[in-house]
């Protein structure tokens, strides 16, 4: 299958795509140098599911078969190298709530029903921990600090993204384990690029007051219908930015969710009709 990527001249930014015989997910090479963290992207690729959502979706929301999605996180676990019991979902709405995971809440989401709603993003400093969360063009935020041996992962929809869920996150990391900015490595990961994303106006409204004035052109551009063009990665890039992380700490995504629909579930290329992509991240 040919892979759309978008043209970048940092090797960091380079997605890397591993074919597993069945199973086919994504890691990202500025995580992929820090020792002692395991990670990775789901495809749609590689599992069971049928119809709209096949093959590999992730989210038991998106189908009435519980035992395809759990087979298809055994054959993720499998592939990236850890146990599916030890995975802790999201319960995404597009807050910036973010939630402290803790040994007690292994499994939650898969061998037990969440207790929680509205939690768009999951830090934790507990090893063999697989912090979960869910996409179909958002964008996935993974962060690392290697000093304080502290994690997060968060989900950032354009309300998360210019409500800041970044710099929510890295607080909470902060104040739990003693994080800097400085020393945290970041991804963004595969979204729906600025070519794809159209938005009206009331969107852009809730930008310009976020971001300087200098940045909007580099985030939004008008065009003859009226409508705009969005920029999540740069702006989630200027969330890093603003809250402390040094630039070469943080890394772009190559491809788009929506440029590659055969390969990554889009929501908006499918018009809805999709499965879920999931980010998992875990300290060893």
């Amino acid at each position: 299958m040919k892979i759309n990527r978008k043209q970048t001249a940092n090797p960091l930014n380079r997605i890397t795509i591993h074919d597993e015989i069945e199973t086919v997910y994504l890691t990202f090479p500025i995580l992929e140098q820090i020792q002692g963290i395991t990670h990775g992207f789901s495809t749609r690729l590689g599992g069971v599911s049928t119809g709209d959502v096949g093959t590999m979706n992730t989210s038991f929301g998106r189908e009435s078969s519980r035992e395809n999605v759990l087979e298809n996180h055994r054959r993720l676990a499998k592939a990236i190298g850890y146990q599916a019991k030890d995975l802790v979902f999201s319960k995404q709405t597009h807050t910036t709530n973010v939630m402290v995971v803790k040994e007690e809440d292994r499994g939650l989401g898969v061998t037990r029903d969440r207790d929680y709603d509205d939690i768009d993003g999951l830090v934790t400093n507990v090893p063999g921990i697989v912090l979960t969360t869910f996409y179909a063009d958002c964008v996935p935020l993974l962060m690392v600090d290697p000093v304080h041996c502290a994690i997060a992962s968060s989900h950032s929809g354009w309300r998360g993204t210019v409500a800041n869920i970044a710099k929510a996150t890295l607080e909470v990391m902060g104040r739990e384990y003693g994080t800097r900015p400085e020393d945290v490595a970041a991804a963004i990961g595969p979204s729906i690029c600025q070519d794809c994303y159209e938005v009206s106006e009331d969107v852009i409204d809730q930008f310009r007051p976020a971001y300087p004035e200098a940045l909007w052109p580099s985030l939004f551009y008008k065009k003859e219908n009226q409508k705009y063009q969005l920029n999540l990665w740069e702006a989630c890039r200027q969330n890093f930015l603003s809250a402390g992380l040094r630039p070469e700490n943080i890394s772009l995504p190559d491809i788009c969710t929506c440029c590659n629909p055969d390969f990554l579930y889009s929501h908006r290329a499918s018009h809805g009709k999709r499965g879920n992509l999931a980010a998992f991240l875990m300290l060893n």
